[in-house]
């Protein structure tokens, strides 16, 4: 019996001694881990199309005069009736707002033509206001807020794309997605 005491001490011995490193690696795991995600927490690689992109979206913001109008794009797709997005002059794309045109004073550019979405991706620059009112549109089961058009000039045919898809645009695709 006294054989065993000493054999059970130096077994309890050797367990505690593996017990300590495995909780040491385990803390500078976790350290370790604290310390990159601190140090490198956007390590992306954007490619030169879509920092291109941006840097053009950019620029023709910059260039937006302040005023008492707003900047559209149309967003034509064939199932949903919702017009496009709308933002103040010199705001981001990522503030727009995915409106329905109450086109009771002024009809929308497509409508006029006579051609619904011959107009899609173009950029608008826009007279009204927000109503304050919502509408819903039943394709996409989501209410709108209402923009009351009162007039428009063409901006640009071909803008820089606001997505981060360029299938986002294409009007047969069932798509929704906030522009970047």
């Amino acid at each position: 019996m006294s054989q065993n005491l000493p054999n059970q001490c130096q077994k309890q011995k050797r367990v505690e001694s593996v017990r300590f490193p495995l909780r040491f690696h385990k803390i500078f795991a976790l350290f370790a881990f604290v310390v990159c995600a601190l140090f490198f927490p956007g390590c992306q690689t954007v490619d030169p199309d879509t920092l291109a992109r941006q840097q053009a979206i950019a620029a023709s913001i910059a260039r937006e005069q302040p005023g008492d109008y707003f900047i559209g794009r149309r967003f034509f797709k064939n199932d949903y009736k919702m017009w496009g997005w709308v933002r103040k002059p010199g705001q981001p794309w990522n503030t727009a707002q995915l409106v329905m045109f109450n086109e009771q004073r002024t009809l929308a550019p497509d409508r006029q033509a006579g051609t619904l979405g011959s107009d899609n991706n173009y950029e608008y620059r826009l007279r009204g206001f927000f109503s304050g009112e919502s509408v819903y549109e039943p394709a996409s089961n989501t209410i709108y807020p209402e923009f009351v058009l009162t007039g428009y000039e063409l901006k640009d045919q071909a803008p820089p794309l606001i997505f981060k898809e360029r299938r986002s645009i294409d009007p047969a695709i069932r798509l929704l997605v906030p522009p970047i």
